[in-house]
């Protein structure tokens, strides 16, 4: 079958080749030749979710087929399920998400695959840290039993691996008991980067979750002004799951990105305003603490009909205060608006996946319209600027980065090639690694 499996950026959509499961690995056993990639809920914003050149597997499952240990908050489920039907089975048993993206949509398999991270970092590491063992589908119809003590070398490619090691068909995760959902939250305006880079680390050391809102558009004495936003979750015992129905929606494709240079620079006065009156802690749900933008239906309509870029880069605690101010003119001087920019210190904790983004240092993602060769020309700008300083771009959100991008932030990426089955494969990986003159 054929159908719109886009990634969330929508930069290249097509109809694509699906096949399910069973369908996948008799054709990879006939030696009809071709390769396969799993596929969850779409959303990845790049080309790590496609193989053009050969097929995907939908993976997504029934909420239902999962299991909790309410004693211990050990979770088995299969890797189709959503961090949403997580929460929704774990939080009556007082347990949550360990580590959490900023969008519960994702599947787990995806959560595995990528390696995702969060606002706890600096305390957590990444949700592979708390990943117990996995079960993986080789394309020979081998069902392996990975952990990090059987398959071990496996175990560690298959955590940050993309979904090239095979098809994680379950995983058993450890989850963290919480004694509420609720989320005790403190917004804090900074004047410029250094204010934020003198707050950072002491707001990591007294809190669970801190992550940052920069305006992007500031410039002038203003450039680099932004919130702080810290939070510890309450001791009002409240458990209750949030409505999964949405507050907005954008209900069909814009002709034309509504994320312009003009309406970003009244909407990031009217925010940094807004958030600045806000300064003592209050209650928040945790809906929209970690997943303010699950509550806009099809948010990523807004970019227009040529779709987005996400630009996310990590660079080392001694080179971030001279280069991520860089990155942010450099955006500035393109002409280009970024929507959501979110700066993160990534902490020590080291993940057990081979090729995982977060590194010590502090994170920058900015995200911006597609407006071809100027968009293009700015992101090559980004990257030179990120592995310059010595850091390195999240391949789990790129579209275009080359291979040198790729390699120079990933040196250990052969590690990966190695451990990869042969009939799997994804855009990305044929473009930043099994192309490149240095594979």
């Amino acid at each position: 079958m054929r159908g719109a499996f886009d990634s969330f950026g929508r930069i290249d959509r097509r109809q694509r080749l699906a096949l399910p499961l069973a369908d996948a690995l008799a054709k990879l056993g006939s030696g009809a030749g071709g390769t396969v990639l799993p596929f969850g809920n779409g959303r990845s914003y790049g080309d790590s979710c496609h193989n053009d050149g050969g097929a995907l597997i939908p993976m997504r499952a029934p909420s239902a087929d999962m299991s909790l240990d309410p004693e211990f908050g050990v979770l088995d489920a299969a890797a189709g399920v959503t961090l949403e039907d997580i929460i929704a089975v774990a939080a009556p048993h007082g347990f949550f998400l360990p580590v959490t993206p900023g969008t519960r949509h994702v599947t787990l398999g995806g959560a595995i695959a990528n390696d995702v991270h969060g606002k706890n970092h600096h305390l957590r590491g990444t949700f592979g840290c708390h990943v117990t063992s996995i079960e993986l589908l080789r394309s020979n119809g081998e069902t392996l039993h990975c952990s990090a003590t059987s398959n071990a070398q496996l175990f560690a490619a298959t955590i940050g691996g993309m979904g090239l090691t095979g098809v994680i068909t379950r995983a058993r995760v450890n989850l963290m008991r919480v004694p509420s959902l609720d989320i005790d939250e403190q917004i804090v305006p900074f004047a410029n980067l250094g204010d934020y880079f003198d707050r950072a680390e002491e707001a990591d050391r007294t809190n669970e979750y801190a992550v940052a809102w920069v305006d992007q558009l500031a410039s002038g004495r203003s450039a680099g002004r932004g919130v702080l936003i810290t939070g510890n979750h309450a001791d009002n015992g409240n458990q209750e799951i949030q409505t999964r129905a949405t507050r907005l929606a954008v209900p069909f494709d814009l002709p034309f990105s509504m994320l312009n240079r003009a309406s970003l620079t009244a909407f990031n006065a009217a925010y940094f305003a807004a958030k600045s009156r806000k300064q003592t802690v209050h209650r928040a749900g945790y809906g929209s603490f970690f997943y303010p933008l699950d509550g806009i239906g099809h948010w990523n309509r807004l970019y227009g009909p040529r779709g987005l870029f996400q630009h996310q880069s990590v660079i080392p605690f001694e080179a971030a205060r001279q280069t991520i101010p860089q990155l942010l003119q450099a955006s500035r001087d393109a002409g280009h608006a970024s929507f959501l920019t979110v700066l993160k210190r990534f902490g020590d904790v080291g993940s057990p996946g081979i090729l995982s983004f977060p590194r010590p240092g502090y994170t920058l993602t900015m995200d911006f319209p597609n407006r071809g060769a100027p968009t293009l020309a700015l992101l090559d700008t980004l990257d030179r600027l990120t592995i310059e300083a010595g850091g390195r771009v999240n391949p789990y959100k790129d579209q275009r980065m080359s291979a040198a991008t790729f390699q120079a932030g990933f040196p250990n990426w052969a590690e990966l090639e190695t451990w990869r089955d042969p009939g799997f494969s994804s855009n990305f990986w044929q473009r930043a690694a099994l192309n490149s003159p240095h594979s």
